[in-house]
């Protein structure tokens, strides 16, 4: 018999995707270079120079054993290792490789870090707007998620709903900064505010509350804008990272979890992921993909042009009469719609090939969201259909 739980998640597919693909099809009607296609993530920019150039290294000089075989579970001990020392040197806690468990991108990392602080019947907090992806990765572990209202002033925490919702049954919380899909950096004020509470909470409950910290976006963080390494503000706290931004790695799917040395439980939290692989069937990632980025772990792609794009789309959508909180990293900008139901207003949009997606998902209504991790040359040719599109309002 078919799985009714998978089944019933057909109906409520990913509206990003859904937008990607109507994209996609309209770029088969009328060509690519004529859809200006705001829906998906995928970043823009090559690859660096170096790790292509680790990757033919690997390829001429290490056995083939070594570069296709299985890693061990917990990933190759001399990633860890080098994950490890590379925090450690920028942040200053001290790491080290029993701290780390390798995963497929951020994603692995999320799903993996829920499973291994909380239980079933717990619930888990996280803040509007929000990655509606998020929404499998903690429900499929039996937990229940609970979104705390956007603070649509500046988009970072409201603290007064955070701590009506911060009950004895909340076990973890989870924060995405920079933010997907604000682009929205949590300030350093705010993570204190943040960490002080979650103290406060967990003596007062008998029981840590941890933070995972989403952080696929680190280092696409805009000239002067406040926001410090999270672990470094609170002790319990599994940091999940991904390769697939600042690499600009999407496809090969690396990433890990970074757990706290400070935090309760840091010595076994590591070796728990590699149980829960076992049950997930995850396993590691490639094992070429992780040696390849151990030697590049400190370099990005040129991300500049995610500034750039931002501001072009910034200073033209404000002009143009739209409500926007300036991101402050990420690729994504999250402007208010020109009507209440965002769901119409991206329909609209389409009529000027514009594909944009409805934030309903995300947790708030009446937003859009932009994925501006194009060439820039498209994003100044999408200016005049936004400003049609802003006209067909007045």
């Amino acid at each position: 018999m078919l799985s009714e739980h998978y089944r019933g998640m057909l109906q409520n597919k990913s509206v990003i995707r859904e937008m990607c693909a109507w994209g996609a099809a309209r770029a088969a009607q009328i060509g690519k270079e004529n859809v200006f296609d705001y829906s998906l993530g995928n970043p823009s920019v090559p690859v660096p120079q170096s790790f292509t150039d680790e990757m033919i290294h690997l390829l001429e000089t290490q056995p083939p054993v070594a570069l296709h075989g299985y890693s061990p579970i917990l990933g190759i001990q001399s990633v860890r290792q080098a994950v490890a020392d590379s925090l450690k040197k920028r942040f200053g806690l001290p790491y080290e490789a029993k701290h780390i468990f390798m995963t497929t991108g951020a994603a692995g990392a999320v799903a993996h870090a829920v499973r291994a602080v909380t239980q079933p019947g717990d619930v888990m907090l996280t803040f509007a707007p929000f990655f509606p992806e998020y929404n499998p990765y903690i429900n499929g572990a039996g937990v229940e998620l609970q979104v705390v209202p956007a603070n649509v002033e500046d988009f970072q925490i409201q603290f007064d709903a955070f701590e009506a919702m911060l009950g004895p049954n909340v076990a973890a919380v989870l924060v995405n900064t920079p933010n997907n899909p604000s682009g929205v950096v949590y300030t350093t004020a705010t993570l204190k505010r943040l960490a002080e509470l979650l103290r406060q909470k967990g003596r007062e409950y008998g029981h840590p509350i941890y933070l995972i910290s989403d952080e696929p976006y680190r280092e696409i963080r805009f000239a002067g804008v406040d926001g410090p390494y999270v672990a470094s503000m609170y002790e319990n706290t599994l940091t999940c990272y991904s390769f697939s931004k600042s690499l600009s790695l999407p496809g090969e799917r690396i990433g890990y979890v970074a757990v706290n040395p400070a935090a309760e439980g840091a010595d076994v939290i590591a070796d728990m992921c590699g149980q829960i692989s076992r049950e997930t069937g995850h396993n590691c990632p490639p094992s070429i993909i992780q040696l390849a980025v151990s030697k590049v772990l400190d370099q990005t792609s040129d991300l500049s042009v995610y500034e750039t794009n931002m501001n072009l789309l910034y200073n033209e959508l404000t002009s143009l009469g739209f409500t926007c909180v300036k991101p402050g990293g990420t690729f994504y900008i999250f402007p208010k719609a020109l009507e209440e139901d965002a769901v119409a207003f991206c329909n609209r949009a389409k009529q000027f090939e514009l594909v944009l997606v409805p934030s309903d998902n995300f947790g708030v209504k009446g937003y859009f969201r932009m994925a501006y991790c194009i060439d820039t040359e498209k994003v100044k040719r999408s200016l005049p259909a936004l400003r049609a599109l802003a006209e067909s309002y007045k």
